[in-house]
């Protein structure tokens, strides 16, 4: 507040104090003025927040391992740095242990699988030596058939000679059906 310095002294001095209160009670009532006032308050405010911050971090940047701040910052660093170790080390335990059962599962699933096969390729075996005798023993049976019908050719024409050509041929069916039926009970002999 401006003082006038008067030869009466304090009178002069309360008047004009009275007069500057008045003035800026008169000046805050104009809004314009009010606000103006309560942004320039406002940003003082905020320029005090920040000369307070950048005291705190030139305070930090200076602190030493040895200074009172440097030791509680230290230990605060060992025991943030513990923590984060111990939280690692539960997911992985946590992690390894949910692969750990996924890797059991595919091995179990990886065992079945082969076992499955193993059996397989056993009965394709089997099929395949069933099928190879099957194809053998049709091979052996249509040599004997073409045998047998061959014999059957040359015994009719055998007969056919030895008769004279008035008397009738006998059926040469039943012959045949006779060689099936021989045929047939070899080929159950060798399956069995």
């Amino acid at each position: 507040m401006w003082q006038r310095v008067t030869a009466d002294g304090g009178d002069s001095d309360r008047r004009t104090n009275w007069a500057l209160v008045a003035g800026a009670r008169k000046l805050l009532l104009d809004p314009a003025i009010y606000e103006e006032f309560t942004r320039l308050k406002n940003l003082v405010e905020e320029k005090d927040k920040k000369i307070k911050e950048l005291q705190d971090n030139i305070a930090a940047v200076n602190f030493t391992p040895q200074s009172k701040m440097g030791k509680m910052l230290m230990a605060k660093c060992r025991t943030l740095q513990e923590e984060n170790e111990e939280i690692g080390n539960q997911a992985n335990e946590g992690k390894m242990h949910e692969l750990s059962m996924k890797l059991a599962l595919q091995k179990s699933q990886n065992a079945e699988i082969k076992r499955h096969f193993e059996e397989l390729f056993k009965k394709m075996d089997v099929l395949t030596s069933d099928q190879e005798r099957s194809n053998e023993m049709v091979l052996i049976l249509q040599g004997k058939v073409e045998e047998k019908d061959a014999e059957i050719e040359r015994l009719q024409q055998e007969l056919h000679r030895k008769r004279p050509g008035d008397e009738e041929m006998p059926d040469p069916v039943p012959v045949k059906n006779t060689i099936d039926e021989e045929l047939m009970s070899e080929q159950v002999k060798t399956e069995s």
